[in-house]
């Protein structure tokens, strides 16, 4: 079974596929929204979808599925949200996986059970870099603000944390999700390495170094500043390749002073 149309991120400005929509081919599939609060309804409706299929950060609150137009969506077939917070990435893959097979997916498929491998090993190699005591700070950047995210929430945060990681615990909002910092205050945490947002929406790194107080920060100053594509796929093909990137910059990385 392929996806007949997809929402949310999967097209770059540059035309190429955006990392969060994974292995899809988006020559091959309706686009119905790229952006935050962006769904063609109409398009929807011709499709004669059998099921609509989203992650949720909040119970009954499908990801990137407008509010305004929720109720006529979900009439229009059913839909399956795969809970996100407080699970670490493992227990997403797995519950996407579930999803899958009960939608006829053989997950015992080469291509699946090899990247499943791959995914273990480099897990397993994330738990050995933990003993380096390397204290990480995640981090956010939008023009007016930089967000320090709590390992806590976010599956791919949280999957850092279990796994032994020294991670930054910032005092968070209402959200419970991040601390914003206004720039001049991108110093309040003190951290060895520096993880950043790579998804489109957020702020590049070369725009967070124009920030003078973000590049003073010692692991930015050092180098050891290194992307992380939040909201991978929950794949193990994809995490595969996440974790295996990481495992490589944390491994270059040290104690500073």
């Amino acid at each position: 079974m392929r996806p007949i149309a997809v929402f949310g991120p999967h097209k770059l400005e540059n035309g190429k596929t955006d990392p969060q929509v994974g292995n899809v081919d988006i020559t091959k599939v309706q686009g119905l929204g790229n952006v935050w609060d962006e769904f063609n309804v109409e398009q929807y409706i011709g499709l004669q979808p059998e099921l609509l299929v989203s992650s949720m950060y909040l119970k009954d609150d499908l990801w990137y599925v407008p509010a305004k137009s929720k109720d006529t969506i979900e009439k229009v077939a059913p839909t399956a949200g795969v809970m996100l917070t407080g699970r670490n990435a493992t227990e997403v893959i797995t519950k996407y996986g579930e999803l899958a097979a009960k939608l006829g997916a053989n997950l015992d498929a080469p291509e699946i059970t090899q990247a499943k491998t791959r995914y273990e090993a480099a897990l397993a190699e994330l738990e050995k870099l933990a003993a380096k005591g390397l204290t990480i700070e995640l981090v956010s950047g939008s023009p007016d603000a930089m967000y320090v995210s709590t390992p806590e929430m976010v599956p791919d945060f949280k999957l850092l944390s279990d796994a032994g990681l020294d991670i930054v615990k910032p005092k968070v909002d209402a959200q419970g999700y991040f601390e914003p910092l206004s720039w001049e205050n991108a110093d309040k945490y003190k951290a060895d390495v520096v993880l950043f947002d790579s998804r489109t929406q957020a702020l590049g790194l070369e725009e967070m170094r124009k920030k003078p107080t973000f590049a003073k920060l010692p692991a930015v100053a050092k180098g050891q500043v290194y992307p992380m594509w939040v909201e991978t796929p929950y794949s193990y093909q994809k995490w595969a390749d996440q974790l295996e990137e990481l495992v490589a910059n944390l491994r270059k990385a040290s104690k500073l002073p």
